[in-house]
């Protein structure tokens, strides 16, 4: 690598250094219910939702309450999301006059974005209207966002909370969400990247007479606001097909490091927010930087292996597949932050990059994206591991399985699991059963191991919420519609209600005095075996996929096989 490579890398870690600590102190404030410096400016739209949807804040829920209420949410989220794309040439903001989606496009659509995963089997520009993108999609990125949050909100409480079944408010957690936090670094973020030629306009698609003299359609929009969203909250879904690809969501490098460090952002700061919350600062940097290490090998390693000459394309074959405006290590840079986030955006093709930087990818998301995780949801994840951790190393030295000063029983160990293992268990039956069913195969744009790659990163990015794509599929996209959208549905609820039940079990519990029969669970051992098990439960459970994927097509392409 050039040194601006590594001034670039470096600089990118040091933002998340100095920016991760306050912003998570900030995010403490506005859960905590503290005056922070936008109260003034933005209380009376809070009071004011309050008041329109007749909602006490002082109201308390207990877990169960709390999950009817995110499900309920999202269940009409998706009806009227659902309805848009239907109905959206009898809605405005329709310059280009295009039709209603088909049902089953228009279900897989509403469930991605409901579901934060932003999963798109559409091309934007050509698909959907002004109205669509900014009223539908743009909207459900700040709330599947905030939804992620609240449910870190709730699973907090449960450690902080003494003997008491409540977690909290939902809709106070999702309204202090989008208007304290998500609103206005989105705003930020949207002037920043407007600033650097992102485009943002209602005016009708640009027509225009190129050097040969044909005539050349450009697409614009209001694109700077949604792709604001779409990196903060970890949404990843593109105004435009190409995604981050397109010079019109990504225009320079400084757009490029801005989109890559807003992925990270929220979540790298979520860590210190459960420091502040259970009054754990030092576990709260212990999991900052076991993120972080992970973060840094898996970008260092993919770079690695993606300089490496492939024998049939030739010693110039990284450049295939990538945007010379950003060349490989901005390529890399981004592909390993999207799919630690579960953010899911790309700015190269994420199919042409060489197999091992394909393998490290899929071990972003196989892990299940702790490191650092989509918003909210990453760190619940962490926090599974991390009881895992703690029950583990307990059983080892004959001590007590406890964390944050709580007891972790049976039962609290099954949600733990369930968090864990559910996901992995989605995955890889989906793509067992997708290889027997020989029109689905045929769909995908690759053969051989290629092929399986591709089919193994679908069901991962799906199931995780992240939504990136390894490649088109080429036909029988109905069967894709219906399977991914019920493996991104199974993917959240896999999140989602074990860390709310947990919650729940946990808040009834009363704190416990540390002592001699507890592990401490901020001590660099501690740390070490965090970040080994991390490593070790996705090796376990995902190798023999990767052996047929990724890992047999380096083998091949070194034997000179091309897919």
């Amino acid at each position: 690598m050039s040194s601006a490579d590594w001034t670039e890398i470096l600089l990118f870690i040091a933002c998340l250094l100095l920016i991760s600590p306050f912003l998570g102190r900030y995010c403490y404030d506005v859960y905590a219910g503290h005056q922070t410096w936008l109260s003034k400016g933005a209380g009376w739209l809070e009071r004011l939702l309050y008041a329109m949807a007749t909602i006490d804040p002082q109201e308390k829920m207990d877990w169960k309450q709390y999950l009817k209420a995110l499900l309920l949410f999202n269940l009409f989220g998706l009806i009227l999301l659902f309805a848009i794309q239907i109905f959206q040439h009898h809605l405005p903001w329709n310059p280009q006059q295009f039709p209603g989606l088909s049902w089953l496009l228009a279900l897989n659509t509403s469930v991605s974005y409901v579901t934060n995963t932003d999963w798109q089997f559409y091309a934007g520009e050509a698909t959907l209207s002004y109205f669509t993108q900014m009223a539908g999609l743009t909207v459900q990125n700040f709330l599947s966002a905030a939804t992620g949050m609240t449910v870190f909100a709730a699973l907090a409480r449960g450690f902080t909370s003494r003997s008491l079944a409540t977690l909290g408010n939902f809709w106070v957690d999702l309204v202090r969400s989008v208007i304290y936090i998500l609103l206005p670094l989105s705003l930020v973020l949207s002037l920043l990247l407007v600033s650097q030629g992102v485009v943002q306009t209602l005016q009708p698609y640009v027509q225009t007479t190129t050097l040969e003299g044909q005539q050349q359609t450009i697409p614009v929009g209001p694109a700077a606001s949604q792709v604001a969203i779409k990196q903060l909250g970890s949404n990843g879904g593109g105004f435009f097909h190409a995604n981050s690809a397109h010079p019109f969501e990504n225009p320079t490098r400084l757009s490029n490091f801005l989109q890559a460090l807003s992925m990270l952002l929220i979540p790298a700061a979520l860590p210190f927010t459960l420091g502040y919350m259970t009054k754990a600062p030092r576990l709260a940097w212990l999991l900052f930087l076991v993120m972080l290490t992970l973060w840094v090998i898996s970008l260092l390693s993919a770079r690695i292996w993606e300089s490496q000459p492939n024998p049939v394309l030739g010693e110039r074959s990284w450049l295939e597949g990538k945007e010379q405006r950003f060349g490989m290590t901005r390529s890399i840079l981004w592909f390993n932050a999207s799919t630690v986030s579960a953010n899911g955006s790309v700015n190269a093709a994420q199919g042409s990059m060489k197999p091992m930087s394909t393998a490290i990818a899929l071990f972003n998301m196989m892990h299940g994206e702790v490191v650092f995780g989509a918003v909210g949801v990453g760190i619940c994840g962490m926090i599974f591991y991390c009881i895992l951790t703690s029950y583990f190393a307990g059983g080892l030295v004959g001590k007590s399985p406890m964390f944050l000063l709580k007891k972790i029983g049976k039962r609290d160990m099954q949600w733990v699991l369930a968090g864990i293992f559910g996901p992995a268990i989605v995955t890889l039956l989906g793509t067992a059963i997708t290889c027997f069913i020989p029109k689905a195969i045929a769909g995908l744009s690759s053969k051989g191991p290629h092929a399986f790659s591709q089919l193994l990163y679908i069901f991962t990015s799906t199931v995780v919420n992240n939504g990136s794509a390894f490649a088109s599929i080429k036909t029988n996209i109905n069967y894709y519609n219906i399977a991914l959208s019920l493996t991104m549905t199974l993917g959240r609820l896999a999140i989602v209600v074990p860390a709310l039940a947990m919650a729940g079990s946990l808040a009834q519990k009363n704190k416990i005095s540390f002592g001699p029969e507890m592990v401490a669970t901020d001590t660099p051992t501690y740390a070490i075996f965090l970040f080994s098990l991390i490593v070790l439960v996705a090796v376990l459970i995902y190798l023999p996929a990767l052996c047929l994927g990724p890992i047999l097509e380096h083998v091949l392409m070194e034997e000179g096989v091309q897919f």
